[in-house]
């Protein structure tokens, strides 16, 4: 046990280095100054989990963090898809949740977009064999932008939100 507390304390975290604060407050407020001049106004997310590991939805929450706040910036999560210009979704649809997503998607007002982040939410991932699996996202709705990962970092879902708004 004393072995293994020492060469914690020697050695570093084997972790990758994250962005600097700078890095994602330039990344954060080039998206809202994009979503203000698109929709006149900040951007509003609905993140849907349609069945995925929860491997994206920690990425996804990351972006609340105290890390990357991007509250600050005016970019929010909503509860409700009547008041969201963005469908964030994750995972492969799974058919329990292909009516939900379906619904989801009939509640959000024009103009709306959909993002489907993640290797699993592009084609089902390592779950399309599924009997319970109906597929990608774009099996049951249309998608404007894929955030390509397993599961994409919030760097790259800030930068694929970027690209969505500029567009």
């Amino acid at each position: 046990m004393r072995k293994m507390l020492l060469n914690g304390l020697i050695h570093p975290p084997l972790t990758e280095a994250g962005p600097t604060a700078d890095e994602i407050a330039a990344l954060a407020a080039e998206l809202d100054h994009a979503a203000r001049r698109r929709l006149g106004r900040s951007l509003s997310i609905r993140e849907v989990d349609a069945g995925s590991c929860n491997g994206c939805e920690l990425e996804v929450n990351a972006l609340g963090n105290a890390f990357y706040d991007l509250e600050r910036f005016g970019i929010r999560f909503v509860a409700s898809p009547r008041h969201a210009d963005v469908l964030l979704v994750t995972g492969p649809v799974t058919l329990n949740m292909k009516e939900a997503l379906e619904r989801t998607w009939n509640a959000t007002p024009d103009p709306k977009w959909v993002v489907a982040a993640g290797a699993c939410a592009l084609d089902g991932g390592l779950f399309k064999e599924s009997y319970a699996c109906a597929g990608g996202v774009h099996a049951v709705i249309p998608v404007d932008l894929h955030i390509p990962g397993c599961p994409p970092t919030p760097m790259q879902l800030l930068a694929g939100l970027l690209a969505l708004m500029e567009r």
